[in-house]
Order: structure tokens, then sequence, then C-alpha cells
């Protein structure tokens, strides 16, 4: 009898254990509970790893072109359109969509979310006669995540095209009226502001143990800023007279006491030259810098975004159309990869740093050895602000309006068209295979031509 009880206890415990691991499996979700910055983190390294074990594959199709990272949070995908300024809330686990909104003007910000609330710039890159950068409506919307409804709107005078950074429950916005706004997350109540000096373009400002770090530009000499919150001041500013373009474009990263960014240097007429430059955290002085090349200007974005994993820099340069790997430490070059026109930060896990292209494919490389994993091809062109990773699944943005989500061993598992052909390499070969083609092709013709019967006795 006792023996029987016993079995009973240990078979109902025994259910039990099993109902709570599936209710918890069942819990787990895509994504985190909050994203509070320009790709999730001061690393610009939005990778994220629960329970969740479901595939997931799918193509988001939305209204307009997507620019900006997808912000993933629990199962949700949230999504801002370029010129339209359409919202999106989708669920990735069912594959539906949950709301849409709209915002006064373009948006290439990230809809970052804090305490239930999500917050996302608006504005555009025409400049006014004052030298403001953004026309017509500029500003941040806080919204409802669960309807998309508007919570409150904080207007700007000048475009807020960088993702705005939550922090101890305020909104930091960075914006192309050269201003720092501290904006309370509840009400939409300007706390404070800082006149920075320089137009604040694409660079997302960056928030470290109450500092925040972002890349100016106009007026020259281009400047990068560093406030401290806590204080509600410039803690320091550090000038860069060679640079024209780029720094404030470029999110920057924090690896330990320093701060990473990127730029363009040279004669504006010429082809630039791509830099990286680490500085002290403490007081903006010059850690160590390097050129990545020379090359053609691109349009708009002009300054690959930087990454960390693992004490490297990972970073592609839409100049000199390659891909690095530095040491983050003392900035020494551990590897080049010729590419085609990448304006993004990758995105890093397991050993596997994953790029994306303006030609829409995605590439997978070792972080230790550099060799190439796989190649998959997706569409458009890929966003400038580049993927994530959740739960192993690669997440993307397009200019071609669709959203890409699937697992990464599509990707390493894969061999799409290359790059290869667009490299110097890959041209001489092209070039010297159809030449060898014409030749052949030329011999073959001559040899056809004396076996022609009809050539005989001519």
């Amino acid at each position: 009898m006792k023996k029987r009880v016993r079995n009973v206890m240990l078979s109902a415990l025994f259910l039990t254990g099993s109902l709570m691991m599936t209710e918890q499996a069942s819990a787990a979700k895509v994504g985190p509970e909050e994203w509070t910055e320009y790709r999730m983190n001061s690393e610009n390294n939005p990778v994220y790893n629960s329970s969740f074990d479901e595939e997931i594959q799918d193509v988001i199709e939305t209204n307009n072109q997507i620019r900006s990272t997808p912000v993933i949070v629990g199962n949700n995908a949230y999504i801002g359109n370029h010129e339209s300024g359409d919202l999106y809330s989708y669920n990735l686990v069912e594959g539906t969509m949950n709301w849409e909104a709209k915002a006064p003007n373009w948006v290439h910000s990230e809809m970052i979310y804090a305490e239930d609330n999500l917050f996302v710039g608006f504005g555009n890159r025409y400049f006014k006669e004052n030298g403001t950068r953004g026309t017509e409506d500029s500003g941040v919307l806080s919204l409802n995540p669960e309807t998309g409804e508007t919570r409150w709107k904080f207007e700007t005078d000048g475009e807020v095209m960088p993702t705005p950074a939550f922090h101890d429950g305020t909104v930091y916005i960075v914006a192309g009226d050269r201003h720092l706004y501290a904006v309370d997350a509840e009400s939409g109540e300007e706390e404070w502001n800082l006149e920075l000096g320089h137009v604040m373009s694409m660079s997302s400002p960056t928030i470290e143990d109450g500092m925040l770090y972002v890349g100016g530009g106009a007026p020259t000499p281009y400047t990068f800023t560093a406030v401290d919150l806590e204080k509600e001041e410039i803690s320091w500013q550090t000038e860069f007279p060679e640079a024209y373009a780029g720094l404030d474009d470029v999110p920057p990263v924090i690896y330990e006491d320093s701060v990473i960014t990127t730029a363009l240097e040279g004669e504006e007429d010429d082809n630039p030259t791509h830099m990286i430059y680490a500085m002290n955290t403490d007081n903006g002085e010059m850690k160590w810098k390097d050129s990545l090349g020379q090359g053609e200007m691109v349009k708009n974005n002009k300054s690959g975004a930087p990454m960390i994993y693992e004490d490297q820099v990972f970073v592609a340069s839409p100049i000199t159309k390659s891909y690095y790997a530095y040491n983050a430490a003392d900035g020494e070059q551990n590897w080049k990869y010729e590419a085609n026109v990448s304006k993004a930060p990758p995105v890093a896990e397991d050993g596997t740093v994953y790029f994306t292209d303006k030609e829409g494919f995605v590439y997978a490389f070792d972080t230790e050895t550099y060799e190439l994993l796989g190649s998959k091809e997706l569409g458009g062109v890929l966003a400038p602000s580049g993927p994530v990773l959740m739960n192993g699944t690669l997440i993307v943005g397009s200019q071609d309006s669709n959203v890409y989500a699937l697992p990464t061993s599509d990707v390493r598992g894969s061999s799409d068209a290359s790059f290869f052909w667009t490299s110097p390499l890959g041209i001489i070969l092209f070039a010297a295979t159809a030449l060898l083609a014409v030749v052949l092709l030329f011999i073959l013709r001559k040899r056809t031509a004396r076996k022609d019967p009809r050539r005989v006795g001519k």
C-alpha cells in the first residue's frame, strides 16, 4: 500500500513538473521585455535568447521602405516606414498584424520600448534656411504598445531621425536643431534641454553609466559630444577638423573605457578616406584611429556603423565596399573582406558575424578564422540600420518594404550569388573568362569554316 501511494505521489510530481515545463516553454518569448536604445545595447549587437524554440520564417509586408531596425519585444516586431511614416506591430509567432498607426513625417528611428510605452522619432532630412535639419513636423511620439494609440507628442524644431534613448524614466532625444532634449517618459513634458551646437543627422545616442554619447555634424568642425545626464551638462566635446561627413550619421559603440565611431575625411570632391576612431570615455582624448581606405562617395548614410563582439569591432565601409574586424583595445586591423556597398552594423553570436548589404544579401563569417560560412539573398536594399538576432532568427528590414525573418542556419547553409564577382579579383577573373570565351569562339568558327563544303575550290 505504501509503495502504491509513493508511486502515485511520484507520478503526480512528474505530471506537475511536466506541466510547469510546458507552461514555461509556451511562455517563452521571441524577444526581450524592453528595448531602450538603438539596437538594444551600447555595443550595437542586438542578440536575445530564451527557451523559445519555434522556427520563424516569414516575410512581413509593409507600405513603404524600411530603413530602421525592426524592434522585437516579446513576440511582437515594431516596424516604421521611411517616407510614409506608417507604424506597425506584428506578431511573429502568429504571423498576424496587431495594429497599424502613422507618424506625422518620415520614420528612421527605431520604436524603442520601455515601461509599457513605445517611443519613436520622426522627421525628414531637408534643411530650413536657418540651417536646421528637418522640415514640416519633427519630434517624438509615445504610443500604447497594445493598440498603437498616441499617448503624447513632443515637438522639436529639427528632425528626430536618430533613435531616442530611454534611461531612468526619461526619454533622451537628439535632433536636427542641434539640441538634446530630456523628456518625461510618462507625461511627455520637457525636463531640460542642452544646446549641443551641432546637427545630429542619424547618430543615435548611446547611454552608458549615466553618460550619453553622440556624433554631431554642421557647423564645422564636426564634433563628438559626451553629456553627463545627472549633472545635465556637457562633459566633453572632441572636434574632428578633418571630418566632413559621417560622424553625425553613426551611432557610436562602447568598449570598456572607449567610445568608438567612424567618419569620412579628405576633400569632398575627391575619393574620401573612411576613418575609425576610439576615444577615451572620460575625457574624449583619442586612444587610436585608423584608415579603412579610400573609395567613391555614396548617397545618404556615408559611414558604416560599428558593432562590438568579443573584444573586436566589426564594421562595414560603404566607401571601400569592404568588411573589417579590429582589435577593440588597440585598433589593430584583424581582417578585411572585399564586398558590396554596406552601411549597416552587423550582428554576431556563437562565433558567427552576419553582415547585410545594399544588394539584398546576408553573409555569415566565422569571427575567429573569418571564413565565409554562407550567403543568402533576401531582397531589395537591406536597411542601413542592420539585422537583429532573436532566438536563432535573423530579422532585417529592407527598402523593398519587407521585413525578412529566417533561421540563421538558412544563411550559414546557403551559397547564393557572392559579392566575389564585384571584387577586383572577381572582375579580373570575369574579364579573363569572357576574353577566353571570345577567343575559343573565334577558333571554333575558323575551324567550322574550313570544313564547310561550300568553300571547296574557292
